[in-house]
C-alpha cells in the first residue's frame, strides 16, 4: 500500500460490524472521528463517561451517531475500568481513549487482575504515509515500552509484523535501527539488533525478513547503502522500522508528522483487542486512519 486512503478502501469492503468502546467519551474530536468512521457502517459505539456531558457534545456539535449506547461513569478512573471490563467480557471489539489521562487509561489495560493485556507484551505500532517514501511503513515502539530488553523487543517485532500480515503483507521487511551498522559493545542497540537477527535465523519467531543493526538512512535508501558499502537485501524497501527505545522512537514519530509532512495512524497491539490511543493534537484525518487501522487488526467475531 502506498497511501492511508488505501487502508480506508480495504476496510470499506469488509462487512462485519464491530463494537468500539470509548473511555471518557465526552470529547468533541473523538466523537467526530467516530461519527466519520461510522459512515462506513462498520462500528457500533459504546460511549463510557458522564452521560449528560456526552449527550451535550453530540447535540451542541450536531455529531450524528447511530446504534450507540452510553454507559455512565462518574470520573475518568471509573470510565477506564468500565471500558476495559466491557472488552474483557468480550462485549466490545475495539477500545479507544477519549478525554482522559493516558496514564489512567493504560494502567487499567495493564492491570494484572482486571486488565486485557492477555499476551503479556503490549506495544504501539504507527504506520506512516510520507511524501519522501514510496509506500506505507511502520514504526514501533514509540509510545509504550520505555527501555525494552531483548525479550520485549522480540515481541514488539512480533506485534508489528502481525499488523502487517493483517494488512496483507505476507513477509514484511524489518529494519532494527541503531546509530551504526556494526556491533559496538558500548551501544546496546547494536548488540540487541544483532542478537535478534540471530534469534530469527535460529527459531524464526515470526514471518518476516529482518536485518540489523541498520542506520536510518541505510534502511530507507538503497543509494545510501551502496555509498556506505553496506550489503542489504531490504535497504530502500523496508516495511517496518524498529526503534531501540522510546526516546528515539517518540522523537522520530513526531518529527515525521510535524516536520516531515507525513500522515499517520497508530494502534496499540498485544491486548485482547486493538486499542486506539490518539492525542488531542492528532489531526481528524489521523484519528480516522487510526480507527481504520484498529478495525483492520480486530480479529474477534
Amino acid at each position: 500500500m502506498k497511501t492511508l486512503n488505501e487502508l480506508l478502501h480495504i476496510v470499506q469492503n469488509k462487512k462485519e460490524r464491530k463494537k468500539i468502546v470509548v473511555a471518557s467519551a465526552a470529547d468533541e474530536l473523538v466523537l467526530k472521528a467516530i461519527s466519520e468512521f461510522q459512515k462506513f457502517g462498520l462500528i457500533e459505539p459504546i460511549l463510557v463517561g458522564k452521560k449528560n456531558e456526552i449527550s451535550r457534545i453530540l447535540d451542541e456539535y450536531k455529531i450524528a451517531l447511530d446504534n450507540y449506547n452510553i454507559c455512565s461513569a462518574e470520573d475518568d478512573v471509573e470510565s477506564a475500568k468500565i471500558s476495559v471490563e466491557i472488552v474483557r467480557k468480550e462485549k466490545g471489539d475495539m477500545l479507544m481513549k477519549g478525554l482522559l489521562s493516558t496514564k489512567i487509561f493504560i494502567k487499567e489495560i495493564l492491570n494484572k487482575k482486571t486488565g486485557i493485556n492477555t499476551s503479556g507484551y503490549f506495544s504501539h505500532v504507527g504506520i506512516f504515509e510520507s511524501p519522501y517514501y514510496h509506500k506505507l511503513f511502520g514504526l514501533t515502539d514509540a509510545a509504550i515500552n520505555i527501555a525494552p530488553d531483548l525479550a520485549t523487543k522480540k515481541h514488539i517485532i512480533i506485534n508489528a509484523v502481525q499488523t502487517f500480515h493483517n494488512l496483507g503483507i505476507a513477509k514484511p521487511k524489518v529494519a532494527l535501527l541503531a546509530p551504526i551498522e556494526r556491533i559496538n559493545p558500548k551501544m546496546q542497540s547494536t548488540i540487541d539488533a544483532a542478537q535478534l537477527v540471530k534469534m530469527q535465523k535460529s527459531e524464526k519467531f515470526t514471518e518476516c525478513e529482518i536485518e540489523g543493526p541498520l542506520a536510518l538512512d541505510i534502511a530507507i535508501s538503497e543509494t545510501a547503502a551502496k555509498h556506505k558499502g553496506v550489503n542489504s537485501r531490504i535497504a530502500g524497501n523496508v516495511d517496518i522500522l524498529v526503534v531501540p527505545e522510546i526516546s528515539s522512537g517518540n522523537v522520530f514519530y513526531k518529527s515525521l508528522t510535524y516536520l516531515g509532512n507525513a500522515k499517520a495512524a497508530g494502534v496499540l497491539i498485544g491486548a485482547a483487542a486493538p486499542v486506539v490511543l490518539t492525542s488531542r493534537t492528532d489531526s481528524p484525518e489521523s484519528k480516522l486512519y487510526s480507527l481504520a487501522f484498529a478495525y483492520n487488526q480486530c480479529n474477534r467475531k
